[in-house]
């Protein structure tokens, strides 16, 4: 039996459609790693080339983001009117089954690792369920490592994804990864995770930890950085900004290769800061912090979420001279987004401020509901002229121009950005 595991594309003339460095998705390398032998597996990633929607499958599997969404229920009706059997999960499947199900055969709600063999068994014996969820969460120990040869070829950025824990311990109102796994944190056996990592040594010196928070246990993350010492790997992933009050900890990730961190600064209000959440977060410490994280050789890619009810046309090129001022090597600037699931979200739906349920708009860079400092329309407006003007040939000048070991990343992700930004024109 065939299985065919699609990742569908996210839409054109949108920041995350136009960049042309592309990143696998662990979560099919994850189910891949438990489908039995038995099985022929191929991957189709949208992302990088065209899917074949007359390609031979038994069964097609597809993981979507919300802004996916319509892509992949489209992707959905073109296999089942071949007849093929369709099953998905992911975020949005698993924040709205009744959408996804009114569009497939069967929704995964959830982690998929453990339930996925019994849906495989199901399958096989014309016993597919219509919903399939966990009953608990599944072991650390008991995730075996991904099948990344599935992204062989395919063209990605780099094949060697890896994730040592799942979940977050903080509720930012904004954020999926809270309603996808509730506010659990589990880290892998440190023993199994370096000996993947040695593995993964042979095939690329490159790597990036998937965790949506790295070092949200400091005892392992030290322990961690420090089996890792001398492997001879640069890698990025997920840290909060007061990672960099901890000295120790910074200096033992930039010794362990760490190039550059994904940092969630999200406002320079520390009151929309405690609205939406984010309690570990203090805007005057920013600068700071922010030059601790270079001084060990760590670059930053950061991320402001614009729209929050604190902010107003004035906010824009206050965070344009905050990332100069603390020369962030790179940043994205998120409109706030009501995904399904978040807490946002039923904020939003009570106040009835939500516009739009389009899901191909809730890509981060489309306004879906009405903001109070500002009209949508300044909202969207300012939200362009920042990411042109962060990524114009002069801020850039002005951010990384000296030499730091992180330049090797961020001076083409900068390019990157460049180049997608203006092909969004």
């Amino acid at each position: 039996m065939k299985l065919l595991l699609v990742s569908p594309g996210w839409p054109k003339g949108r920041l995350w459609g136009e960049l042309g460095f592309k990143f696998p998705s662990l979560s099919l390398a994850a189910l891949a790693a438990v489908t039995p032998h038995d099985w022929e597996l191929e991957l189709a990633d949208e992302n990088l080339a065209p899917l074949d929607l007359a390609a031979r499958a038994d069964l097609v599997a597809i993981t979507a983001m919300t802004p996916q969404a319509p892509r992949a229920y489209r992707i959905a009706a073109d296999f089942k009117a071949r007849g093929v059997p369709v099953v998905m999960g992911g975020f949005h499947a698993s924040n709205l089954p009744r959408e996804a199900l009114s569009r497939v055969d069967a929704v995964v709600i959830g982690e998929g690792d453990r339930v996925w063999p019994r849906l495989l068994a199901d399958f096989r014996q014309g016993k597919l369920q219509r919903s399939y969820r966990s009953s608990a969460l599944l072991d650390m120990a008991d995730i075996p490592r991904a099948r990344r040869d599935i992204f062989v070829g395919k063209g990605y950025l780099l094949n060697n994804t890896v994730q040592t824990s799942r979940g977050c311990p903080y509720d930012c109102e904004f954020c999926s990864v809270t309603a996808f796994f509730g506010r659990s944190y589990r880290e892998r056996p440190l023993d199994l995770v370096l000996g993947e990592l040695e593995q993964l040594r042979r095939s690329g010196s490159f790597l990036f930890f998937v965790d949506d928070n790295l070092v949200a246990n400091r005892s392992y993350a030290l322990a961690l950085f420090r089996g890792m010492r001398g492997m001879g790997l640069k890698w990025l992933s997920h840290a909060p900004i007061d990672f960099g009050l901890d000295f120790e900890l910074l200096r033992a990730a930039g010794e362990a290769g760490c190039v550059g961190m994904f940092v969630g600064f999200e406002s320079l209000n520390q009151q929309t800061l405690a609205a939406i959440g984010k309690k570990t977060n203090r805007a005057e410490g920013y600068l700071a912090q922010a030059r601790a994280f270079r001084q060990h050789g760590i670059g930053i890619l950061g991320s402001f979420v614009l729209g929050c009810d604190g902010d107003t046309p004035a906010s824009f090129e206050s965070v344009l001279r905050f990332c100069e001022q603390a020369r962030l090597e790179a940043a994205i600037f998120p409109i706030l987004t009501p995904y399904p699931g978040t807490k946002v979200r039923e904020r939003l739906e009570r106040e009835q401020r939500i516009t739009s349920n389009d899901w191909q708009d809730y890509d981060m860079g489309h306004v879906t509901f009405a903001p109070r400092g500002m009209t949508a329309k300044e909202l969207q407006a300012g939200h362009q002229w920042l990411n042109e003007s962060f990524y114009s040939f002069s801020s850039m000048y002005r951010r990384i121009f000296k030499l730091h070991r992180s330049l090797q990343v961020f001076g083409p992700m900068n390019l990157g950005f460049r180049r997608a930004i203006r092909r969004m024109r």
